[in-house]
């Protein structure tokens, strides 16, 4: 078994509307050092060790987890 920690965010180029809500909120409440903030997903993952668990994460992302147009993703494998 291993664990796959999926992280998914927009690309650089686009507009974050969440991540300026996100950040007015936390200067609204004082936290006026908060240069920027951007938000995105987490996917947790738990998958039978099949060998190529690199190979079929990326799969899974390309073919669903992530929009490529508007998206970019890295991913995490913690085996054990």
């Amino acid at each position: 078994m291993a664990k796959v920690n999926v992280y998914v965010t927009l690309k650089p180029e686009l507009l974050d509307a969440q991540g300026k809500v996100v950040k007015a909120a936390l200067e609204n409440l004082g936290y006026n050092g908060v240069q920027d903030a951007r938000v995105g997903k987490f996917i947790e993952i738990v998958i039978a060790d099949s060998g190529n668990i690199e190979k079929d994460v990326d799969e899974m992302c390309r073919k669903l987890l992530v929009n490529p147009n508007t998206e970019d993703y890295r991913f995490e494998i913690e085996k054990g």
